[in-house]
């Protein structure tokens, strides 16, 4: 599964590039005003912090929410107290576009994490051209030194990376790059099961200095809790803040945890 959610997120930005080029990316990225302080949003605090995610759809559940106004819905997470927000970018099989992106971006004050499969620096330039504070790399998907050279990409324009593993040996491989803001994802991309306690398995492995973001298997504020216990300074939801008809009532019920 997550072999092909990557090649089809490349093939997409290929066609992207077809209709405008890398050089136009570039410069509209370097054109943009400074990427917000994520790593000071989501830093560690008393209370847990959560990214919100503008979510239509997934592989493992199909259709969440058509999500009309993505813009609107980020508003609405701001309102609730969402530290940041992650917008799902991915086109086949979760239904959100960059457009969904720069929607959110000139919608909200908080910093906005381009959520999707990056594998090619063309991708990371769409990201802060688009206005993109955050970009996400997952291990999984690639080698160490490609993801190096999108790591020291993201961070020279000026933005974050959300690197995020499943495993104690990707935990290495993240922290290797110098990664300052390192995730633990529930969900196994290869077989999209979930085991919620993987999280705190993993957590003692994430040195202090490094922010530290539960993802998945998030669908009650016990959740949070759970995740909260075990060490994480950060939450990552989304299918349960779509599929509810109050996310700003679902945040500030979550953020109590």
């Amino acid at each position: 599964m997550l072999s092909d959610l990557v090649a089809g997120a490349l093939q997409d930005a290929s066609d992207r590039r077809g209709a405008r080029s890398l050089a136009d990316v570039e410069a509209a990225a370097l054109a943009r005003p400074a990427a917000l302080d994520a790593l000071g949003a989501l830093s560690p605090s008393e209370r847990v912090k959560i990214i919100a995610e503008v979510k239509r759809a997934s592989p493992s559940r199909g259709a969440l929410a058509e999500i009309p106004d993505p813009a609107a819905l980020a508003c609405s997470y701001e309102t609730g107290g969402a530290s940041a927000i992650s917008v799902l970018t991915e086109r086949r099989r979760f239904g959100g576009s960059l457009a969904d992106l720069e929607a959110v971006r000139d919608a909200v004050s908080v910093p906005v994490l381009r959520k999707d499969f990056i594998a090619d620096p063309y991708q990371v330039f769409e990201a802060r051209a688009a206005g993109a504070d955050l970009v996400l790399l997952i291990v999984a998907a690639l080698e160490q030194p490609v993801m190096q050279e999108l790591f020291d990409l993201v961070g020279e324009l000026g933005m974050t990376a959300l690197v995020e593993t499943h495993s104690g040996d990707e935990v290495s491989r993240a922290l290797d790059l110098g990664a300052t803001l390192v995730g633990v994802n529930a969900r196994n991309l290869s077989t999209f099961e979930l085991d919620q306690n993987l999280f705190g398995r993993l957590a003692d492995s994430i040195p202090s200095g490094v922010t530290r973001v539960a993802e998945s298997a998030v669908k009650s504020a016990a959740d949070v809790a759970h995740y909260r216990a075990a060490g994480a300074d950060v939450v990552l939801v989304g299918e349960a803040l779509v599929i509810h008809g109050d996310p700003v009532a679902t945040l500030n019920e979550f953020l109590r945890s």
